[in-house]
């Protein structure tokens, strides 16, 4: 829907607060009363483009899992790479539901709980991986799979934010490569896995 995708790009160039419904009908190129049709507020197509939003992002992260055959450390090491693939591209890396969890969540409890629950859902999907990895893999180091998705999200969050405001998006990247290593540890002394996965890893990237 242009709506939404209008939403969506105006967020991410400016942010939630700064997006106001006339400059969403401009960039869309409707009127106000097409808005309203569709939307009873600003809020409502916010609620509308975190959904697509998210739909879209899942969409990529999924593909990882699309074996269920595939083991599941190598699944966690594509999912890092397709995260550092999307770090590499030309154009500033941003998340609507991010950015806009950064603007509402102290003051918007209905935006602040739909963040929450897309960020959830990105943590239960990693935590998931991890989950099957300590079945696979006894680990080197015991762990909580949803504290390490939890902190492996914030990471992804907080570098998208660190990476804008320093101006060096390969800080995303850099971070991300940390995580890995993390991650490896977890599991063993050193990271004999890293190179092969990330080598099968990058073959089978969108």
């Amino acid at each position: 829907m242009k709506l939404v995708e209008a939403a969506i790009r105006l967020i991410l160039q400016r942010g939630f607060s700064a997006t106001g419904v006339e400059q969403i009908c401009s960039e869309a190129g409707v009127t106000k009363g097409a808005f309203f049709h569709y939307f009873k507020s600003k809020e409502d197509i916010g609620h509308a483009a975190m959904e697509a939003w998210a739909a879209y992002g899942m969409s990529i992260y999924s593909v990882v899992r699309s074996d269920p055959s595939a083991d599941p450390l190598d699944q966690l090491h594509h999912l890092l790479d397709v995260m550092i693939g999307l770090a590499e591209r030309d154009e500033p890396l941003a998340c609507v539901i991010g950015m806009t969890a950064q603007d509402m969540a102290a003051m918007n409890p209905a935006l602040r709980a739909s963040c929450d629950r897309h960020f959830v859902a990105w943590v239960e999907f990693v935590a998931a991986i991890l989950s099957d990895a300590k079945l696979k893999h006894p680990p080197a180091i015991d762990f909580d799979p949803e504290e390490v998705a939890w902190m492996l999200h914030s990471l992804w969050q907080g570098s998208m934010l660190l990476a804008k405001t320093h101006q060096d998006q390969q800080m995303i990247v850099r971070n991300l490569r940390h995580a890995r290593a993390y991650v490896d540890r977890l599991f063993f002394e050193t990271s004999p896995r890293a190179p092969e996965a990330r080598r099968d890893s990058r073959r089978r990237s969108p």
